[in-house]
């Protein structure tokens, strides 16, 4: 199936549903789950692609049709070198491990990010697993690695002028088009576990107007169960998208007697 663009919410108002189309998650707390336990931090880490792999067979049989994680910032290259080499080695076991499971399962799988830093086998781990599910239509699983939220805005940016060389000026439309996730639905709902307060430059231009879940748990507790605190606490979110309560009301109205 081919992809298809989306309109960007301060454009057009998307559908909404009960159970969010789109889940946007920032995995947070690793380390922290670790040193609680008195283990090393790559420990967090290894149990952090065992709490993923919980997630995303919970989000399908939620109904969740995308699912975007963030595993690596183009910040996180600042972090231990040692760590960062673990995390390197991680994504590529992971990869060869799970990309069968995930093609079994219908799972379309992602990476978004600049993909330039990362060592060839990885690239191409990455660029055959990317094949190998790319008809797959159950799910939408995108791993944000070496990503940026003002990198993506200005790589779109950049490519917008390119392709319209002497325009001057770029639209909204014409950047949408050009960001990483142009093939997704803008996230309904952003979790954050480990208890920060922040976004942390995770898909800037395409959390807008996301509902904001962050919960303390840390990301190898995090399950079944957490995920469907969050998407209770989505449930109970009014989503305006700049229109009143009553305008809401009205068009419930209608549509409760068409």
């Amino acid at each position: 199936m081919a992809d298809r663009g989306f309109t960007s919410s301060t454009q057009a108002v998307p559908a909404v549903g009960s159970v969010p189309r789109h889940v946007a998650i920032i995995m947070d707390g690793n380390g922290r789950w670790a040193r609680k336990r008195f283990l090393p931090r790559m420990a967090g880490h290894t149990r952090g692609v065992e709490a993923l792999r919980g997630t995303i067979r919970a989000a399908i049989e939620r109904g969740v049709e995308y699912l975007t994680v963030f595993a690596f910032s183009s910040e996180n290259w600042r972090r231990p070198a040692d760590e960062v080499t673990f995390l390197m080695q991680l994504f590529i076991k992971s990869l060869q491990k799970e990309v069968s499971r995930l093609h079994e399962n219908g799972i379309r799988f992602r990476v978004i990010g600049d993909l330039s830093r990362f060592e060839p086998l990885l690239v191409k781990a990455i660029a055959s697993a990317e094949e190998q599910t790319v008809g797959n239509t159950r799910l939408h699983l995108t791993v944000a690695a070496n990503y940026g939220g003002r990198w993506d805005v200005l790589s779109a940016v950049n490519r917008a002028l390119a392709k319209t060389p002497g325009l001057g000026e770029v639209t909204e439309e014409a950047i949408t088009a050009e960001l990483s996730m142009s093939f997704a639905p803008e996230p309904d709902l952003f979790i954050r576990t480990g208890g920060e307060q922040r976004i942390s430059n995770f898909l800037l231009w395409q959390l807008a107007y996301s509902e904001l879940y962050f919960t303390d748990t840390l990301w190898p507790d995090f399950g079944a169960d957490a995920l469907d605190q969050a998407i209770a606490s989505y449930r109970e979110r009014e989503r305006r998208f700049g229109r009143t309560s009553e305008q809401l009301t009205a068009a419930d109205d209608v549509g409760q007697h068409a």
